[in-house]
């Protein structure tokens, strides 16, 4: 290996592993030393701790060897049908997380579809999540949730189905964070850490329904929170843009999708357009959630209807009103499914139900403030 010379070829990278197992072994030996040695370390004093359950954690080294023998970086193509990401990787019981921020950029043609397959028993982390969780909680899809943002459908009003499930006990909050706390569950996911360190949530009511821990900082001795780490099952995750391995690009505001990604078991991408990897390659800087993340992509345009998708089509206020007005019972709730989950074949037949390229035009249009919208609520 000459001088300078990276490890890249096949022989290099074996050894690379090589040399890293044996750079492992000699830190651990010495960690060990450390811990054991001469130098007397105290327990961090716990000061309080949330009532909440620990919902959705692990320790991450376990994470790591669960994607280590679970994950490939091999560039395969991952393009499959709504039908078959969800039946393939979302299964009954399982933690699920939804990308976006509560209307914006959320794949509802997966949320229709786990409805659709009757996946029931999910608990959902409601970090930002609005329509997408109401819809799965109206279904009976989703039986728990962790609550940050959750409920509200804004100037629109609570949700009455998720009002109506969670007072009668179907639906049950575990627990309650902020929405800073929430997202940075998955950062510290997506970083390896078993939890983040904030000066956060200190004598709320949401710490007391959270699953937070407050210790004595050893450096100044003062109360610091420490927020656990989430690592869902599946994140689904609507795009702009992707290729066939899973390579994405997100305009505007990112939200959390670049955490969750990493924070994630199993990732589920849904895109406006799949487009070839040289336009990927072409702007690298673009790729907010690299392939090696990916299980699944499904090409689906106006796959965030009726809920915004930046830049290219508004919030269809129509549906979302004849949505809340049906699910305000439960005959009007198997009404709206029976409508437009059940009586349709797909996500196109969907479309074309709630006004076709006609409404979708007009969406596009107020999306591009060259029509006013109308809010039937207002």
């Amino acid at each position: 290996m000459g001088e300078g010379r990276w490890l890249d070829s096949k022989t290099d990278c074996h050894c690379r592993e090589k040399v890293t197992q044996r750079i492992f072994q000699i830190f651990s030996k010495h960690n060990k030393k450390f811990y054991n040695g001469g130098v007397n370390l105290k327990p961090l004093e716990l000061l309080d701790g949330g009532e909440g359950p620990l919902v959705g954690w692990c320790d991450p080294d376990d994470f790591r060897d669960w994607v280590k023998n679970n994950k490939s970086r091999d560039m395969v193509d991952k393009t499959m049908s709504a039908e078959e990401a969800v039946s393939k990787f979302i299964k009954d019981g399982m933690y699920i997380a939804s990308g976006g921020f509560g209307h914006v950029r959320v794949s509802m043609n997966i949320i229709y579809e786990i409805v659709k397959q009757d996946i029931k028993g999910l608990t959902m982390a409601g970090k930002t999540s609005v329509h997408d969780l109401d819809v799965l909680i109206a279904a009976g899809s989703v039986e728990k949730v962790e609550a940050g943002y959750s409920f509200g459908h804004e100037l629109r009003g609570l949700s009455p189905a998720s009002r109506r499930k969670v007072e009668n006990g179907e639906v049950k909050v575990l627990t309650e964070w902020s929405n800073a706390a929430l997202q940075w569950r998955f950062k510290a996911a997506a970083m390896g850490l078993p939890f983040l360190p904030a000066r956060i949530l200190m004598g709320t009511d949401t710490f007391k329904k959270s699953s937070a821990k407050i210790i004595k900082d050893p450096f100044t001795g003062k109360p610091l929170t420490l927020i656990p780490a989430c690592f869902p099952d599946v994140a689904i995750i609507h795009v702009h843009r992707a290729d066939i391995y899973g390579n994405a690009q997100i305009d505007g505001i990112l939200v959390e999708d670049f955490e969750l990604a990493r924070a994630a078991k199993r990732v589920i991408i849904t895109a406006e357009e799949i487009i070839p990897t040289d336009k990927i390659r072409d702007e690298p800087w673009r790729t907010v959630i690299p392939y090696f993340l990916v299980d699944a992509v499904v090409e689906q345009p106006y796959g965030s209807h009726p809920c915004n998708m930046p830049l290219l089509y508004y919030f269809d206020e129509e549906h979302i009103a004849e949505y809340l007005a049906l699910t305000k019972t439960e005959e009007g709730t198997k009404e709206y499914f029976k409508k437009y989950v059940y009586g349709v074949n797909d996500f196109w037949e969907y479309l074309d139900l709630v006004g076709g390229i006609e409404k979708l035009e007009k969406l596009k249009k107020i999306e591009q403030v060259r029509e006013k919208p109308v809010y039937p609520w207002g």
